[in-house]
C-alpha cells in the first residue's frame, strides 16, 4: 500500500491510523472478553450513541442539565463521565442478566438491545445531534497522547484480568465448555455478567473518545462500526466458539482493519467497495477460525 496508495507510508498518515483506532480497539476490548465466554455483544454501537447523547446532554451549552448551578464548569463534566459509564455498565448488566438468568442466546438479546437502545436514542433527540460541548468533555478524544493513555490503560487492564487473574482463566474455561466450568466450581453466572457489564463500559469509554474526535453527540454515533467491532477481534484471532483471545491479538486485528480501511481511502475506493474489501477479510478470518477449532476438535 506504501507504494500504489499516495500519502500511505507518511509520518502523519500513520499517526493519524494509530489516533484514529484508538476508540475501536477500546470497544473491542470488551467485546474480546465476551467472545471468550463464547458469547457475543451487538449491541456495543447502541451504547456508544446512547451514552454519547446522554453525556452531551448534560453539559451542551445548549441548556444542558448541569449547566447553570453553582461551580457547574468545575463538576458537571465527571458527572456526565459517570452518568455515561453508569449507563455502559447498565446495559451490559442488562445483557448479562437475559443471558445468565432467562437462558437466551447471546446474539438475540444484544441484538434485541441493541434495537432498543438505538431506538431510545433517536426518540429523545429527535434524530439531533448535539453540540456546543465544553472543552473538558473533549480533552479526552482530541488531545491524542490522553486518548491514548485511555485506550492504553484499558487494554493493560483487560489483559491482565484475561491472563493474570482467575476471572480470566474462568472466563476461557466457560468458553471452552461451561458445564465442565461449573462443575469445576467456576461462578458460571457472575463472570458472564461480568463479561457483559466490562464490554458495555469499554462502549462507553469508547464513546467518550469518539465524542472528543467529532465535537458532537449523536444519536446515531458509530451506528455502521459494528462489523469493525466484531471483525477486528476476529481477524485477531480471539474465535468465535469462545475459549480464546488476548488484547494483545485483538490490537492488531483492529490495526490491520483500519490499515485497510485508511489505504483504501486514500485510493479513493467508494464506501461500498471499502466494505466489500473488509467484509472479505473478516469472512476468510472467521473460516480460519472454524477450520482451526474443528482440527483441535480432532
Amino acid at each position: 500500500m506504501g507504494v500504489v496508495a499516495p500519502g500511505f507510508a507518511s509520518f502523519e498518515n500513520l499517526t493519524n491510523v494509530l489516533v484514529a483506532m484508538l476508540p475501536l480497539m477500546v470497544v473491542a476490548t470488551g467485546q474480546t472478553v465476551v467472545l471468550i465466554t463464547a458469547g457475543i455483544d451487538l449491541s456495543v454501537t447502541s451504547i456508544i450513541a446512547v451514552t454519547s447523547i446522554a453525556g452531551a446532554a448534560l453539559v451542551t451549552g445548549d441548556d444542558g442539565r448541569l449547566i447553570g448551578f453553582p461551580q457547574s464548569e468545575v463538576w458537571a463534566t465527571p458527572v456526565a463521565i459517570i452518568a455515561m459509564l453508569a449507563i455502559g455498565a447498565l446495559v451490559g448488566l442488562l445483557n448479562g442478566g437475559c443471558v445468565v438468568w432467562l437462558k437466551m442466546p447471546p446474539f438475540i438479546v444484544t441484538l434485541t438491545v441493541m434495537m432498543f437502545v438505538s431506538g431510545l436514542a433517536i426518540w429523545s433527540t429527535q434524530s439531533q445531534s448535539i453540540s456546543d460541548l465544553p472543552h473538558s468533555l473533549l480533552v479526552f478524544g482530541k488531545n491524542a497522547w490522553l486518548a491514548g493513555g485511555i485506550a492504553l490503560t484499558v487494554g493493560v487492564g483487560v489483559q491482565f484480568l484475561l491472563s493474570r487473574s482467575r476471572m480470566g482463566s474462568g472466563l476461557r474455561a466457560i468458553g471452552y465448555n461451561s458445564q465442565t466450568a461449573l462443575a469445576a466450581g467456576v461462578d458460571v453466572n457472575r463472570l458472564v455478567m461480568l463479561a457483559y457489564v466490562v464490554s458495555g463500559l469499554c462502549a462507553a469509554i469508547a464513546s467518550l473518545l469518539i465524542i472528543g474526535q467529532l465535537e458532537t453527540g449523536s444519536p446515531v454515533q458509530w451506528e455502521n462500526n459494528l462489523l469493525d467491532v466484531i471483525g477486528a477481534t476476529v481477524i485477531g484471532g480471539t474465535s468465535l466458539y469462545g475459549g480464546r483471545g488476548h488484547v494483545v491479538w485483538t490490537f492488531f486485528g483492529v490495526l490491520l482493519l483500519t490499515l485497510i480501511d485508511n489505504s483504501l481511502n486514500l485510493l479513493n475506493l467508494s464506501y461500498f467497495t471499502i466494505m466489500m474489501a473488509k467484509g472479505g477479510v473478516i469472512l476468510l478470518a472467521a473460516l480460519l477460525d472454524t477450520l482451526r477449532t474443528r482440527a483441535e476438535a480432532r
